[in-house]
């Protein structure tokens, strides 16, 4: 029963995650640390490493923290919400970093209708060059007005 419980608590977070990431994308990126995000929306960074990469680090504290009281004394449900945070981590960096900002060129091609829909708004987002005005704050879910334009 206990596998079942942790199981829909990982998937419960992983999901929960794209409300924070939104709301975290639109408010504080946005809002006060953007002074740490301003530097992704300027075309053709030219060095490896953004100011807005300290946002994984920022994401990932709560992760080892929940990792390391989730074990203490036993195995117990925060070890999974941590568990949920890692996941939407690395799909962030896959959905983000590798697949969108070809950051790293692993996936060059697709002719997924859903991830051509994530590149579509994620490119209407980063029209914006300064904090105002902002669209398209999700990650893994945008409006469904963008996966429909595409036509193979």
């Amino acid at each position: 029963m206990k596998i079942v419980l942790f199981t829909l608590v990982t998937v419960v977070t992983f999901t929960v995650m794209e409300v924070i990431t939104w709301l975290t994308h639109k408010y504080v990126m946005h809002g006060f640390l953007w002074v740490l995000h301003e530097d992704h929306h300027q075309p053709k960074y030219p060095h490896p490493f953004e100011k807005n990469d300290l946002f994984f680090v920022i994401f990932a504290i709560p992760s080892i923290a929940l990792f390391f009281f989730g074990i203490r004394p036993q195995l117990n449900v925060l070890f999974f919400i941590g568990l949920g945070i890692l996941f939407y981590g690395i799909a962030y960096f896959l959905i983000h970093d590798v697949l969108i900002h070809q950051r790293f060129k692993w996936f060059k091609k697709t002719k997924n209708k859903y991830l051509i829909g994530l590149r579509k708004a994620h490119k209407v987002h980063h029209k914006h060059l300064g904090k105002e005005h902002g669209e398209c704050f999700g990650m893994l879910y945008v409006p469904k007005k963008y996966h429909k334009q595409y036509k193979p």
